[in-house]
């Protein structure tokens, strides 16, 4: 899920890279990584100068400064304050939701009971969708105007509230519908 998180921030805003897949099916992801340390998971970004940051986070806020106009922020001061305090926020939190609910888009579960852990998580996500709503007032489906930083953070949320067929407030799923409707979504599920 880390993956599609660095993943979105290149292709949602148009950021050229050269991309590099390890085969999570072999027992040598560490060696498959070696050129990249002192990284040991994924998303993993080499700058052109050789900088490592392998944490998603750390490539948003690279990418940010890197590429101004290319959007990964909002432009409006409290759009762009709501939206880093949402990532901050899923950078740091719903561990129960990710831990009960591994990412997997190749199956779809019908009969998955949440914990009461993963529904308060689901609880959370309710309230702090609908308060970046309210603030930003956005036209569209995002969070906080035009897809930003905080909508690719939310995307494997997305996809397990899909996936897990977990029930989630008439707002929450209409986001949930635009993230498995992103063009940018469905090209990283196709290729995966």
């Amino acid at each position: 899920s880390w993956s599609l998180r660095g993943w979105l921030l290149f292709e949602a805003f148009g950021i050229d890279r050269t991309t590099a897949l390890l085969d999570f099916s072999l027992d040598s992801v560490a060696d498959q990584l070696a050129a990249y340390a002192p990284a040991k998971t994924v998303p993993t970004l080499r700058t052109p100068e050789g900088a490592i940051l392998s944490d998603s986070l750390s490539i948003a806020e690279e990418l940010a400064s890197r590429h101004p106009n290319a959007g990964l922020w909002p432009s409006e001061p409290l759009a762009r304050a709501t939206a880093r305090n949402l990532v901050a926020e899923m950078h740091a939190g719903f561990g129960a939701l990710r831990t009960d609910c591994p990412m997997n888009l190749r199956v779809a579960y019908g009969d998955f009971r949440p914990s009461d852990a993963v529904q308060v998580d689901l609880r959370r996500l309710k309230v702090i969708w609908a308060h970046a709503r309210a603030t930003c007032k956005p036209d569209g489906p995002w969070l906080c105007g035009d897809y930003s930083a905080a909508d690719a953070f939310f995307a494997p949320v997305a996809a397990r509230i899909a996936g897990y067929g977990l029930s989630v407030s008439a707002p929450a799923q209409a986001y949930v519908q635009a993230h498995l409707a992103d063009p940018a979504f469905r090209r990283w599920r196709a290729m995966g």
